[in-house]
């Protein structure tokens, strides 16, 4: 299993048209025959900023993933321009 954290902070009053869209994104994601979960969170302190929780099986299923016409569409065409940050980074389970 490999986990995706990410962290998008919005451009400044974005936040509330970034949300339903990472909501859509989520939902379309969890739909990927190997994405075993994706959580999207928001920021008590800072409306404008989310933390993506992701768990695929593996570095190739994120990859599939990121290929995806609601990825591409969602993240890269209408999410990402809105951005001020974009930071990531992936887990593997300690055991």
């Amino acid at each position: 299993m490999i986990v995706l954290i990410a962290t998008y902070r919005g451009q400044p009053g974005k936040g509330d048209v970034i949300a339903p869209l990472l909501l859509e994104l989520a939902g379309r994601s969890r739909a990927e025959p190997e994405c075993e979960l994706y959580l999207v969170n928001r920021s008590t302190t800072d409306p404008d900023t989310f933390v993506l929780y992701e768990q695929y099986r593996d570095d190739a299923a994120i990859a599939a993933h990121r290929e995806t016409s609601h990825f591409q569409e969602l993240a890269v065409g209408q999410i990402i321009p809105m951005l001020r940050e974009r930071v990531f980074d992936t887990y593997q389970l300690v055991q």
